[in-house]
């Protein structure tokens, strides 16, 4: 799918991954939504790209309301959705048993599970309603693209992550059947699992602790930059035959346990 006058819902659009997937969409001639619960954040990535190329929505994506009216609002500003880019998640962590002896608050698991999860699905479905509505477009007959960010805590879950990698495990789990629901309405489903990346959720990371996790990186060492997901995301709109997959972006690093 060609990305120019093309228009693409972005949740945590305001920051980190997500504005540098709001600004490469911008940078190749498409427009973009900014879904994000931080509504100065995302006005100034607003006026940042041009209220021409972007719009603000406040939207909490755990709640159906909150991201329907978001939809309304892209819809009445731009008159379609053909790209939908789930980037908002929250990282909160707690040991399973603690040190002492309480366990894992369910609050908090819920949260991670409501955000991560719940929050990706409830956007992508009624997105999809939209992207339904497109005309097909090329010899594939594309009517939309999907792309949700999961994380390498999918695969290699840290301590403290029961609750942040089940809900990014479900994300990639998720991928292949959502996908073969939406065949037959020409849209295509996409996971990405960013490894390290500077972003506002391991900025507070203590020196001694980023240094010990870019040990762990193959090469390069060092941490992504929003920049490299959004390329990469951008490719997989861009190209057709990209589907039902999860593609690790994490400079080939594994994470141990300790």
């Amino acid at each position: 799918m060609e990305i120019r006058n093309k228009v693409a819902i972005v949740t945590g659009g305001a920051s980190g991954i997500g504005r540098g997937v709001c600004e490469a969409f911008v940078q190749r001639g498409g427009r973009v939504a900014i879904f994000d619960r931080d509504a100065e954040r995302a006005e100034q990535t607003e006026a940042a790209l041009g209220k021409e190329n972007a719009l603000a929505a406040t939207v909490n994506v755990a709640d159906e309301a909150s991201v329907a009216a978001g939809i309304v609002k892209t819809m009445s500003r731009f008159g379609a959705i053909h790209v939908a880019v789930n980037c908002a998640g929250v990282p909160f962590s707690a040991k399973t048993v603690d040190r002492e002896g309480k366990p894992f608050p369910l609050d908090v698991w819920n949260k991670v599970i409501g955000v991560n999860l719940t929050g990706t699905f409830n956007v992508l479905r009624l997105c999809a309603v939209e992207m339904a509505k497109n005309a097909p477009e090329g010899e594939a007959g594309e009517r939309g693209v999907v792309v949700n960010i999961a994380s390498g805590a999918a695969f290699d879950g840290q301590v403290g992550q029961a609750a942040y990698a089940a809900s990014k495990a479900g994300v990639v789990g998720m991928a292949l059947p959502i996908a073969r629901d939406l065949a037959d309405l020409g849209i295509r489903v996409m996971t990405v699992a960013p490894g390290l990346f500077e972003t506002p959720m391991v900025a507070g990371a203590p020196e001694k602790v980023r240094e010990s996790l870019l040990r762990m990186l193959l090469y390069p060492r060092r941490m992504g930059a929003p920049w490299e997901a959004a390329a990469l995301i951008c490719t997989i709109v861009e190209v057709p035959y990209l589907n039902a997959e999860c593609i690790r972006l994490d400079g080939g690093a594994r994470m141990a346990a300790k």
